[in-house]
């Protein structure tokens, strides 16, 4: 630019002709012609198309590959190296990898889609699951985190679950709700299959059941981005890389999931206080505007499960998401219903819940719960030594003691008895039997009516009259002889 302007100001200002300049600066008469009509250097202008000798015969067939490449995968697509390998191998050619490399690299530069800015009105969101490493309770496993984003103020709710199944989706969206205070006017998603069980061909989406359930308890508006399309919903796929790279970065590690959800909300909420690019206030501030166009929550929250039918096992046990689930061996071979929540599985038959147990999310586990086996135990007790569901019960020291004793003084009958005694935390709490059977140990009372007795004395809060100089350890009781006397004084009273 220096010397444009020494040789322009030469020209015009001094009046010197081109010939003169060219001299005096050292410079060819064409670049003084070009200092003069132009005011600063035009760069390099080509006039003619670039010409590849080598290339331009096979142009039409690497053009035909792309072409054919949009239909099909994008993890199954030409690479530029693929196509000069294809053009060696199948075509004869013969020149090299770098021309076509820049050819097939302009080609796609030139194909590559454009996105219209969109704006975002208030009260309506996005949402959808993300993927993340983690570590609970010491053990290193990939978590699934549902995000909800509000693109109209950038607010958001994360929280993580050990799946992104039904009943994932349905209690993120319960505890979103009740983290906003709010319920969204319309929520948009991608064609998850816990949320769409069918697209229609006119593009309507079949609902799954549970999931048309809670639009309905909470009146939203669903709608779709097209399928495999993530930049329909760029605002929430843009929240789940930001989550991933800001809350779980370093690996998040946590006693609990519920200690690791904590810790996700917490950050949620500090994020609040960011003033984002492109905005004067912050994320909190624009929230309020959000919300005054969100509708309110209605009285109770959504049922978060999922909901099925099953049929109990001659072992007593129901199957859910590949796992087994113990019931009361009264409801053998008894249709019943499932409620899958997030920690938990619940188990019913009719209108009465009978049986309910810590949700497991491994493969082929067996869940027992050792009282629903004791009633037929009892009846069958040559299997007591070798009946699975209690083979891993953790008992206090004082159920083995007193089977030691039913078992020295009475053999088969004594085993019997224990399982009778066991049979009493069907009604009654693990603790107040616990301590019946320390009390009854003490006072050398080694009976089920003995257990039994202290267990409702406990309950009742009254006395225990145990006569230990009979058996089985039962109190003397005295029946007087009537009296007509008795009688009337009930008449008495009753006059009264």
């Amino acid at each position: 630019m220096e010397l444009y302007l020494k040789v322009r100001r030469a020209h015009f200002q001094d009046g010197l002709s081109g010939r003169q300049i060219a001299r005096d600066f050292g410079i060819s008469r064409d670049s003084v012609a070009k200092m003069l009509s132009y005011s600063e250097p035009p760069g390099y202008r080509r006039t003619a198309a670039i010409k590849r000798p080598k290339l331009d015969a096979y142009v039409d067939q690497i053009d035909q590959w792309l072409v054919e490449d949009k239909d099909r995968p994008r993890k199954q697509r030409h690479t530029a190296k693929r196509i000069f390998e294809r053009l060696r191998d199948e075509c004869g050619f013969d020149g090299g990898y770098t021309i076509v490399k820049d050819y097939v690299r302009s080609k796609k530069r030139g194909s590559r889609e454009m996105f219209v800015p969109l704006s975002h009105p208030p009260g309506h969101a996005q949402a959808d699951f993300g993927e993340a490493l983690v570590a609970i309770g010491g053990v290193e496993q990939k978590a699934y985190f549902f995000a909800l984003d509000l693109p109209h103020s950038d607010a958001c709710y994360v929280r993580a679950y050990p799946a992104a199944n039904t009943e994932a989706w349905l209690d993120g969206h319960v505890h979103a709700f009740a983290f906003f205070g709010a319920v969204p006017q319309s929520i948009l998603y991608d064609n998850d299959r816990c949320l769409v069980a069918k697209i229609m061909p006119n593009g309507e989406r079949q609902r799954t059941q549970r999931f048309s359930a809670m639009l309905s308890h909470y009146v939203i508006r669903d709608r779709y981005g097209r399928p495999g399309k993530g930049n329909d919903k760029g605002k929430v796929e843009g929240l789940v890389g930001y989550s991933r790279r800001n809350f779980m970065v370093p690996m998040p590690r946590f006693a609990s999931w519920d200690a690791f959800n904590d810790y996700l909300e917490g950050q949620c909420c500090k994020r609040q206080t960011d003033i984002l690019r492109g905005h004067k206030i912050s994320i909190g501030e624009r929230l309020q505007v959000d919300l005054g166009a969100m509708q309110t929550l209605p009285a109770a929250p959504f049922e978060a499960c999922d909901l099925r039918s099953g049929q109990v096992t001659s072992t007593s046990v129901v199957r859910y998401r590949g796992n087994d689930y113990s019931v009361p061996v009264a409801f053998g071979h008894r249709e019943v219903w499932i409620k899958g929540f997030v920690d938990r599985v619940v188990i019913g038959c009719a209108a009465e819940v009978i049986a309910e147990h810590v949700r497991s999310y491994g493969k082929d586990d067996i869940t027992f719960d050792p009282v629903h086996y004791l009633r037929l135990i009892e009846h069958k007790i040559m299997a007591f030594d070798q009946a699975a569901p209690l083979q891993d019960w953790d008992l206090p020291d004082a159920f083995s003691t007193l089977l030691r004793l039913l078992e020295a003084r009475q053999g088969k009958t004594g085993k019997r008895e224990y399982v009778q005694v066991l049979r009493l935390l069907e009604r009654f709490e693990m603790e107040v039997l616990h301590n019946a059977v320390k009390d009854a140990l003490q006072m050398g009372a080694i009976s089920f009516d003995a257990i039994k007795h202290l267990v409702l004395c406990r309950v009742e809060r009254r006395q225990p009259r145990l006569d230990l100089d009979l058996y089985p350890f039962l109190p003397r009781t005295h029946v007087a002889t009537t009296s007509a006397a008795s009688y009337m004084s009930l008449l008495d009273g009753g006059g009264a």
